[in-house]
């Protein structure tokens, strides 16, 4: 059970992992077939791309954001939409890999982009900060239950979360009470 802790990610490096300038990758899930099969990645301090089979949206954030930022990333199949809220604020949807179908037997990793399925990793691309309160859920989620996991209390069982991480740290990366 993670409550109440984060992962702290102190230093750049290319083999750790689970108020950034240059650019990082939050979340990463690849499989062998394709290494950014969904990945939350920011180039920079006014973006994120938003990754699904490879192909990716932007959605551009106010620079200048002093406080914690939690991300939120959802993406349908089957009608190809991604969305995107910031500190709980929908940003404007948009359109993404109609009826693509994602990968099975995935790797998921925080901090680092994976170039291959659980390696090919960038020092230049890893996170330096404090991570919590991740969730994966199985299912584009409506706002407000996207704005209940920013509080860290989710209204819909995630399929995987903060609650029921399954993790394993490697290199130097901290769990903070």
């Amino acid at each position: 059970d993670l409550v109440n802790k984060v992962f702290v990610f102190p230093q750049e490096t290319k083999d750790s992992y689970t108020d950034l300038a240059r650019p990082h990758s939050l979340f990463s899930y690849a499989t062998k077939a394709q290494d950014n099969e969904i990945l939350l990645f920011k180039p920079k301090s006014s973006e994120y791309h938003f990754y699904v089979g490879g192909k990716f949206v932007t959605f551009r954030v106010p620079e200048g954001i002093t406080m914690s930022e939690h991300a939120c990333a959802s993406w349908e199949s089957a009608i190809g939409i991604a969305e995107f809220w910031l500190n709980g604020k929908p940003w404007p949807c948009k359109g993404l890999q109609k009826d693509y179908v994602v990968g099975a037997e995935a790797v998921i990793v925080l901090g680092q982009e994976q170039d291959i399925s659980e390696g090919g990793f960038d020092a230049l691309q890893s996170f330096m900060g404090e991570t919590s309160d991740v969730y994966v859920w199985d299912r584009g989620l409506p706002t407000s239950e996207v704005q209940g996991a920013t509080r860290n209390n989710p209204t819909a069982t995630p399929t995987f979360g903060w609650r029921n991480f399954p993790y394993k740290t490697k290199g130097k990366v901290y769990l903070r009470f």
